[in-house]
């Protein structure tokens, strides 16, 4: 079926057109004809012989855009004079940068904030390093970590490329939880290069947050910084991905009234995502899992090569030792976690599932199998996507988590941290309102990163982590 159009591919476009009666009609009918939606139309000049209007319409994908302008460029006396693109318009010169909090206007200010006075300040942090927490940026500043091999639906582009995905990222650190980010886009693929690296700019941070880095590198590299760093090191796409899942998981289950530990769950895709989302889930308390790759159903009598997280995965899942591949799954299973790629289930392996089925299908744009077709069989459909209900979304995690980790200062991220981020997001839905399409908070309620960060912060107090008492998080 085809794709809904939507706002990541909308385009303006300024035409001009004579002043006649049914000339803006034969336009919007040409771009609805083309399957386009238009979003607003702006008068931008009137004379007595010509108009020019400001046109913004939604598309499908790049190459349906170009269609529209195509179709609208063949009207008769009709002249598109330019076209716009809304995303590239918003990366222009970059979404991000450095504000400073003391505005330099005398003498005196320059004297205070830099030499001579910032001399007193080196000294009493080489005196006591701990210092910097309170007397710089650093206990408030996170960085932002890639190399550019896993970016979400693009793979390995380059560490170049990942750098606007990283900006936006920092964008959203900010304005959900007041935290500062700066992405740091390596120029290598070797883990041990990446990690020297972080642990070379880790005083100037108070947290690492690892992105879009490949499995099963990035399992190697977490492990390693978490170990030789005193400050937290989080793979989000690892852990965040996790966090949600369960959340939106354990919300779902109390509207089809399953309990976890007794039901069975079928998860496509063991990189990254699949491997932390199947780790949390165990921790959470699920017992049947069956955990599918490209070669099939994970299980004990598997060649893994030298991929040790696949063989410790094989051998905590699939209690049944069941054999295949998606099919054999699915087939009686009451949940499916999809992490993997677009259209890799059919419908029908849908009808084969348990009653009152769920399906989080969140591969992203394009998901495992559509929530339309999904919507047939399963009760209840989640996606990654921000045009349907259900949005399992990481941005409802990792700002509260990193707001929560930096007030208390702790050392760690750890599964007691993790699950109490997971009860957080998923208390953001009361009970009462809970149904099929309300099974997790919307990305911009604001109370779910107030709460994330505070039970985060109980939690790394009360295993130990945290090094810091706060009033924010009324410890």
């Amino acid at each position: 079926m085809p794709k809904p159009v939507g706002v990541a591919y909308s385009i303006t476009m300024r035409l001009e057109y004579p002043h006649a009666a049914g000339m803006l009609g034969r336009i919007t009918s040409a771009i609805g004809l083309k399957g386009g939606v238009i979003g607003a139309i702006d008068m931008v000049d009137a004379g007595p012989k010509m108009t020019v209007r400001d046109l913004t319409v939604e598309a499908r994908d790049g190459a349906h855009s170009k269609e529209i302008v195509a179709v609208v460029s063949a009207i008769p006396d009709v002249t598109v004079v330019h076209v716009s693109d809304q995303v590239f318009l918003k990366h222009l010169g970059g979404k991000i940068e450095v504000v400073s909090k003391s505005p330099v206007k005398t003498r005196n200010d320059l004297s205070l904030i830099y030499t001579p006075g910032v001399g007193r300040v080196s000294s009493a942090i080489k005196d006591d390093p701990l210092s910097a927490w309170n007397l710089t940026s650093k206990g408030n500043t996170v960085a932002i970590v890639t190399d550019g091999t896993a970016v979400l639906g693009l793979g390995d582009i380059g560490p170049a490329a990942a750098l606007p995905v990283m900006e936006g990222k920092a964008v959203l650190f900010k304005e959900l939880a007041g935290v500062n980010a700066w992405p740091v886009c390596l120029d290598t693929k070797d883990p041990d290069e990446i990690i020297e690296s972080v642990k070379r700019i880790a005083p100037g941070f108070g947290g690492i947050n690892l992105e879009d880095i490949s499995a099963p590198r990035c399992f190697y590299i977490e492990d390693r910084l978490r170990a030789e760093l005193d400050i937290p090191v989080f793979h989000d796409d690892q852990h965040g991905t996790a966090i949600v899942v369960l959340a939106a998981l354990q919300n779902a289950l109390k509207v089809v009234d399953k309990n976890i530990s007794e039901i069975r769950l079928a998860l496509l895709g063991v990189g990254a995502a699949g491997t932390a989302v199947a780790r949390i889930l165990i921790a959470a308390g699920v017992k049947d899992i069956i955990a599918i790759d490209r070669q099939g159903i994970l299980h004990p009598g598997r060649d893994y090569g030298e991929n040790d997280a696949k063989k410790r995965l094989a051998a905590d899942t699939n209690p049944g030792n069941i054999k295949g591949g998606i099919e054999e799954a699915l087939t009686g299973a009451d949940v499916f976690i999809g992490v993997s790629g677009p259209d890799l289930v059919r419908p029908e392996l849908i009808r084969n599932m348990a009653s009152d089925a769920i399906v989080f299908a969140m591969a992203n744009p394009d998901p495992e199998i559509s929530p339309e077709d999904a919507s047939k069989h399963a009760r209840i459909v989640a996606t990654g996507r921000s045009d349907y209900a259900n949005q399992v979304n990481n941005c409802l995690c990792f700002p509260g988590l990193f707001r929560g980790v930096l007030d208390v200062r702790a050392g760690d991220v750890n599964d007691e941290m993790k699950l109490a981020a997971a009860k957080a997001i998923a208390d953001g839905v009361p009970e009462y309102l809970l149904n099929e399409e309300y099974i997790i908070p919307g990305v911009f309620d604001r109370n779910v990163v107030d709460e994330v960060s505070r039970q985060v912060a109980e939690a790394a107090r009360r295993t130990g982590v945290a090094r810091k008492f706060t009033k924010r998080n009324g410890l």
